[in-house]
């Protein structure tokens, strides 16, 4: 094997390798730079440039890469995921037993889930009542009767 082939297949082993991090990595976004520079050193040594400007080449494409493109990945990736206790609110839950926030009392029962609950607005609600989540505070449903 020749030098030149050598430089390519070193070029080929480093995309392959940057190519596997990231799968490991799943969705993260974290060397698919590096490989994408990698493949771009590669074409360099095909093309018989010397190995320093490869890796220069190969550095300087992962900076602009990565200048240029983690902004919007980052701002795809950091969308606000509603978490399931947040997917809660809105819903009708039954009260299992009775509410009275003045002695901190009341349980409800959420889709088989039984918890600890609080009225919004300090009214006391009866066993068997339904009444609609308007927020979570902590392991608390905060609650309002349903009109």
């Amino acid at each position: 094997m020749t030098m030149a082939t050598l430089k390519i297949v070193f070029w080929a082993l480093a995309f392959v390798f940057f190519v596997v991090c990231e799968v490991a990595t799943g969705t993260a976004l974290v060397s698919i730079w590096l490989a994408i520079a990698a493949l771009i050193a590669m074409f360099c040594a095909i093309a018989k440039l010397s190995f320093l400007t490869q890796c220069i080449v190969f550095v300087v494409s992962s900076i602009i890469l990565l200048l240029l493109t983690r902004p919007v990945v980052k701002k795809l990736q950091n969308k606000p995921v509603a978490t399931n206790y947040e997917l809660d609110v809105g819903k009708t839950a039954i009260v299992i037993e009775p509410i009275d926030n003045s002695v901190n009392k009341g349980r409800v029962t959420l889709e088989g889930t039984d918890w600890a609950a609080r009225t919004e607005d300090g009214s006391k609600i009866s066993e068997g009542t339904p009444v609609k989540v308007v927020r979570i505070d902590g392991a608390k449903l905060i609650v309002s009767e349903e009109k």
